[in-house]
């Protein structure tokens, strides 16, 4: 699931000189991921995933890092 993340996000949102060196816990929003980033990256995340992803649980903490994601994306599949 991060490695489909990681490679939807600096395709298509975030330019980074070496993806493969962001971390895991690294933060996003300070590498340059803004509010129509994170909304083209939350209906990625609902079409791959088959999840549905609330927009009442947008908040910086959710999309920080590709851990948070992908916490975030587990918490919707299970509920």
């Amino acid at each position: 699931m991060k490695a489909a993340l990681k490679k939807f996000i600096f395709a298509e949102l975030i330019y980074h000189e070496a993806p493969d060196r962001f971390g895991e816990d690294d933060d996003l929003l300070e590498a340059g991921l803004d509010s129509m980033g994170i909304m083209r990256l939350i209906m990625f995340a609902e079409k791959e995933f088959g999840v549905t992803l609330p927009d009442t649980e947008i908040e910086p903490d959710n999309v920080r890092s590709l851990n948070a994601l992908e916490k975030w994306i587990q918490q919707a599949r299970s509920a």
